[in-house]
């Protein structure tokens, strides 16, 4: 019912930026949750960030200060821009959409995206 289609990874030096992109299929504003998660190997899957549709954010402690995630709600984009990528940010980044509003009602669901390789080299 909802598709989510990351752009945006690659492979960037240590101390560069990325800006990593979740198409919403659906209008983005009828998604409750919007979240950016990440697994590296050997790691378990963690949040990264979050907007809800009412515009609270979280952001998980290791990327304070360097990443910021947005809506652009014109093009049901959701954004998450990464700057002084450390070795460490090495992970695939998928993007989630936590609950919907369909007909003005309020839908309990959970999408994922295909996830996008984000590798900072050391």
């Amino acid at each position: 019912q909802v598709q989510l289609v990351e752009s945006g990874g690659g492979l960037v030096q240590d101390g560069g930026s990325l800006r990593l992109s979740c198409k919403v299929s659906i209008n983005v504003r009828n998604i409750y949750t919007m979240a950016w998660y990440r697994q590296a190997p050997g790691k378990q899957r963690e949040v990264v960030a979050s907007i809800t549709r009412d515009d609270r954010v979280n952001y998980a402690d290791s990327v304070k200060g360097r990443f910021t995630i947005w809506r652009d709600n014109a093009q049901d984009l959701v954004i998450l821009q990464m700057s002084s990528l450390k070795h460490e940010d090495t992970a695939v980044y998928v993007c989630n959409a936590h609950g919907h509003y369909e007909l003005g009602y309020y839908r309990e669901s959970d999408y994922w995206g295909q996830g996008t390789q984000v590798t900072v080299s050391s």
